[in-house]
């Protein structure tokens, strides 16, 4: 199993602080929100919250009571900046989404948007679950096989990007059934994998980061229409 530590792509987006950097960006995310019955009572968690980007768009849009949890520090500090600089009340947390100090049944929509590919999934979901009020939300963006590819294929694909596993639609289901979900509902992407996303640059960048950055494009071209995402979204 790859640890999650050594992954420069994941390196790449904390130093380069980049928000939207799951597929669809932003506007898939403003989208499948609309479609959520959200108001300014619900309770939010964003799993993998990097720069805040979309905790602040809750906060700030619905007025919605916000938090966001994410193991890389780097992360944390520009997602707690960013809500210090625009005076939204969203709690930052610096926590593993495979073992969340938040107590049970607390939320009403939990979101992920391009996480559960980097963790040990079965963990993370069954704290999800934990975390969800009985009748509540879990949508998750999530990179998704079209097939499978060859084991240098494959392999190739999880240590540039520090994958977990590399998974099949029919797998990402299994594994909602496994930890319970009901009610699971797919949807295949309608844009592209890539987005304009923003960034919020450390002072300090390695160099090699931006070779990360162009071999990120590469395999994007390489392995385009296998490498896909689906939009899962589920109740307790």
């Amino acid at each position: 199993m790859f640890d999650i530590q050594k992954s420069k792509y994941l390196d790449f987006l904390s130093k380069f602080g980049v928000g939207g950097a799951h597929p669809g960006g932003m506007a898939l995310t403003k989208e499948l929100l609309r479609a959520e019955n959200i108001s300014n009572t619900s309770q939010i968690l964003d799993v993998g919250c990097g720069t805040g980007q979309t905790a602040a768009y809750l906060a700030s849009t619905y007025k919605a009571f916000v938090t966001g949890i994410d193991f890389n520090s780097i992360m944390v500090a520009k997602a707690q900046n960013r809500m210090k600089k625009y005076h939204l009340p969203v709690n930052i947390i610096e926590a593993s989404i495979e073992q969340i100090p938040l107590r049970d049944k607390q939320f009403d929509l939990i979101i992920s948007e391009s996480v559960l590919s980097f963790v040990n999934k079965s963990k993370a979901l069954d704290e999800i679950y934990r975390l969800l009020k009985y009748g509540g939300r879990f949508i998750a963006i999530e990179f998704t096989m079209n097939q499978m590819l060859d084991k240098k294929s494959m392999d190739e694909i999880e240590q540039f990007y520090g994958f977990d596993t590399l998974l099949l639609k029919k797998d990402w289901v299994a594994l909602f059934n496994d930890a319970g979900f009901q009610t699971i509902r797919i949807r295949k992407n309608q844009q592209s994998l890539s987005s304009s996303p923003e960034f919020q640059h450390s002072q300090n960048i390695e160099r090699e980061l931006y070779d990360v950055m162009n071999q990120h494009i590469e395999m994007n071209l390489k392995y385009d229409g296998i490498l896909d995402y689906r939009i899962y979204s589920c109740t307790k």
